[in-house]
């Protein structure tokens, strides 16, 4: 048997979610009691999100609704990389919070040696923002999988792509 076996490691979000989570998280922000008659707004821009509002307290508590409907969503958290507050118009304060996609290439780099350290009959190869791990064994890929998701990473790391 020559064919080799793959799979793709990635690091990707469902935009689809995130627009649910977004739109469940601004209804609980409008219909609460502590934000009644408070400027409390989140919008999403390209590769971000905006958190205003009036005081920190309500940017915290916008930040932690919009993480647990995220949550309830299934989107793993570490997508999101929040800023620190700053001063916007009219006494309000703004807080980005950018979203994180794909592999960084110094990300890319790191992965591919610790896996051909563990694993020397893996082949790895960076492809942009995601890597191609292929092997002639399905047991040499899984074992590459089960030691990547016990790496503690700032990134959700998806495997798709099975072949």
């Amino acid at each position: 048997m020559a064919t080799d076996f793959s799979f793709d490691v990635v690091s990707d979000f469902d935009q689809q979610e995130l627009v649910n989570a977004l739109d469940q998280a601004r209804r609980e922000i409008t219909t609460r009691y502590d934000f009644k008659n408070v400027t409390a707004d989140i919008t999403q821009e390209k590769e971000q999100l905006v958190l205003l509002s009036d005081s920190d307290m309500h940017l915290r508590a916008m930040l932690d609704v919009l993480q647990s409907k995220l949550h309830r969503r299934g989107i793993d958290l570490k997508i999101l990389d929040p800023q620190k507050p700053e001063d916007a118009a009219r006494g309000n304060l703004r807080q980005v919070v950018k979203l994180r996609k794909g592999i960084s290439d110094e990300l890319g780099r790191d992965l591919n040696k610790k896996i051909r350290a563990a694993h020397p009959k893996v082949q790895v190869r960076i492809e942009g923002d995601k890597l191609r791990v292929s092997s002639k064994e399905k047991d040499m890929l899984q074992g590459v999988i089960r030691d990547l998701r016990a790496l503690e990473l700032d990134v959700p790391l998806q495997f798709t792509n099975y072949r």
